[in-house]
């Protein structure tokens, strides 16, 4: 089941991660242009167990889990997580995290055929949220021998945002029922309801350039607010199983599922000087430190500004009613072909905020998204595929959290044209891959060629209103690796070349051709361990990132880089383990995010934290 927008995960209740890559609007719905990310919750089992980590670290770093499961019957379990986490963002002043959670769940009917399940998730965050460094030029400011403009060069543990001011706070709670029975042994039903409320509150200081001030070592902290509640109730009941169609052997899953989402999204007015003040005034106290130095700013500066909650939401309802089929058909010893077919039925209405005139608007889609795959396998160890899949990102598919970029609203200010006369954006992928199991089948290898476009896309057009005309393509190609060399020696990695184009960008035809914002041409993981003893195993990572552009005119840019990071495990017994990671071993200075205007997000600096885990 989906998660609404603005829903906080942690790692501390999650069993396992599926990532399906491309588009999955048949698997996930609305939006998934890219792909998606399943997360498998821990879940009660028979019998008993008990897991507990602590872990000590540099920059402040403490964290502190349990997971312990209790068989209370010879059917019934419960099964109880449990996480505390502080930290300091290392290479950075002022910036930190604190969260915690808890996740008990129970089920009643372990080896059955009839099992129910009731969980509940709880995640409390409390940041001071990282206000990034600012780009040094403008467009119209930059010096003719500059080509591509980049971050500030600046102490890269420079805040500029107010410790007295800034923060990020958010809440998520998820309640789900989940009842499963067994019809026959090829044939179970499964019914899931799920209750989610998710808040999201915060003040947070963007290093504003609009006026031009960086390049003069000044900095305008602008302040973005949010004061957002968020409501998800969904119901979904899954078929699922085998059958045989004469020679044909079928696995199938069929769905219906029916949810309701409410995003009340408000704000914060904030008492505090327009960007003009650091030309008028300069920074620190004469502008009543809304204006701070871009090479030693001061977050404990005494900002004596004004804020309220805004009491003026706006507030959007969603509506949505699917229906879903898959079925993975083995056609023969050596074929395989899957197909997923879904329809949803998509109804949003905003209540706009009055400030923007308390304005109406709705829209209504019927969104029918497929995939397609065909598996040949030439060998017993190896497989060659090729797939073709659809997604579709309607108006309002965030429900206005984050980085909604299909947004109801018709802009900033209510400026521009109505969003809920525009049909929504379609995404098509296209991919061509093998695998092979290799060295006895402890190593896996895999490759891929791949194409994703997108057409329908949001664009403005040259007399300032929307259009639904925009066309994008990535091409590309990728390699894999997973498994052990040798029995002592795992390694895992990847390569991946991305060549992306826009190929029209409505008003701003002058982007056509240029890369899209945030997707590098080229990017590395590597991953390896090596058992040096039988109780002591060294590992390493190393990432790169070729150069991104955070705007379509390809103007504004973070560089490439390199990242290394070390682990060293020992194992003092079958139950207790010490784990020491260093993130970061060289303390490079990079960008792990380039936005349009004003700021990049920069990474941590160098960490390191042991970790003693306990497992009986």
């Amino acid at each position: 089941m989906r998660d609404v927008g603005a829903t906080t995960h942690e790692v501390f209740d999650i069993e396992s991660v599926e990532v399906t890559k491309g588009s999955d609007g048949a698997y996930g719905g609305r939006g998934g242009a890219g792909g998606s990310i399943n997360l498998i919750s821990k879940a009660p089992h028979l019998g008993n167990s008990a897991d507990g980590s602590a872990g000590l670290g540099t920059d402040r770093y403490r964290r502190f889990t349990a997971d312990g499961n209790w068989q209370m019957a010879d059917h019934a379990a419960f099964r109880l997580n449990v996480m505390s986490h502080n930290n300091d963002v290392p290479g950075r002043d002022a910036v930190n995290n604190e969260r915690w959670g808890i996740a008990p769940s129970f089920t009643y009917g372990l080896g059955t055929p009839t099992r129910i399940t009731a969980s509940y998730y709880h995640l409390t965050t409390d940041d001071l949220p990282d206000s990034g460094i600012p780009y040094f030029y403008t467009t119209t400011n930059r010096p003719a021998n500059v080509g591509t403009i980049y971050p500030a060069n600046v102490d890269r543990h420079n805040f500029y945002g107010l410790i007295d001011r800034d923060f990020r706070k958010t809440t998520s709670d998820i309640g789900t029922v989940r009842v499963e029975h067994d019809i026959n042994g090829n044939l179970t039903i499964r019914n899931t309801t799920r209750y989610t409320k998710a808040t999201q509150d915060y003040i947070w200081t963007q290093p504003d350039d609009s006026q031009g001030n960086v390049v003069n070592g000044m900095v305008w902290r602008r302040a973005n607010t949010r004061a957002s509640d968020v409501y998800s109730l969904a119901n979904q009941t899954e078929l699922f199983g085998e059958f045989k169609t004469g020679f044909l052997k079928h696995s199938f899953t069929t769905g219906l599922e029916v949810s309701r989402e409410t995003s009340v999204n408000d704000s914060y007015t904030v008492a505090a000087a327009t960007g003009a003040i650091c030309k008028t005034k300069g920074i620190g106290a004469a502008s009543g430190y809304n204006c701070t130095s871009l090479w030693s700013p001061n977050p404990n500066d005494p900002w004596a500004g004004s804020v309220r909650q805004t009491n003026d939401p706006s507030e959007q309802r969603t509506v949505t009613k699917s229906v879903y089929a898959f079925d993975t058909i083995e056609l023969s010893k050596r074929w395989q072909a899957n197909v997923g077919l879904r329809v949803d039925d998509y109804s949003t209405d905003l209540r706009n905020t009055m400030a923007n005139g308390g304005n109406r608007v709705s829209r209504d889609d019927t969104l029918f998204n497929y995939q397609f795959g065909l598996v040949f396998k030439p060998a017993s160890n190896g497989s060659i595929y090729a797939s073709i899949a659809t997604s579709s990102t309607p108006a309002g598919a965030l429900l206005g959290q984050g980085s909604e970029t299909q947004s109801l609203t018709p802009g900033r200010g209510g400026v521009g044209a109505n969003a809920a006369d525009l049909a929504p954006e379609k995404n098509r992928s296209i991919e061509l891959g093998t695998k092979w199991n290799v060295l006895n089948n402890k190593l896996s290898l895999t490759g891929a060629l791949f194409q994703i476009d997108t057409t329908n896309a949001r664009v403005t057009l040259p007399n300032n209103a929307y259009a639904m005309v925009g066309n994008k393509r990535v091409q590309g190609f990728e390699f894999g690796l997973a498994g052990q060399l040798t029995n002592r020696w795992q390694v895992f990695g990847g390569y991946t070349y991305m060549k992306s184009e826009l190929r029209d960008n409505g008003k701003t035809t002058s982007d056509n051709g240029h890369q899209f914002p945030n997707t590098p041409k080229n990017s590395i993981s590597l991953w390896t361990s090596y058992d040096v003893l039988p109780k002591f195993t060294i590992g390493g990572g190393a990432f790169y990132m070729s150069q991104v552009y955070g705007d379509t005119a390809n103007l504004r840019a973070v560089p490439s880089y390199w990242r290394f990071d070390g682990v060293a495990t020992y194992r003092i017994n079958k139950k207790v383990d010490l784990q020491l990671n260093v993130q970061n071993i060289f303390n490079r200075t990079y960008y792990d995010q380039a936005y349009p205007a004003h700021y990049a997000s920069i990474a941590a600096g160098r960490s390191a934290f042991l970790t003693l885990n306990a497992h009986y």
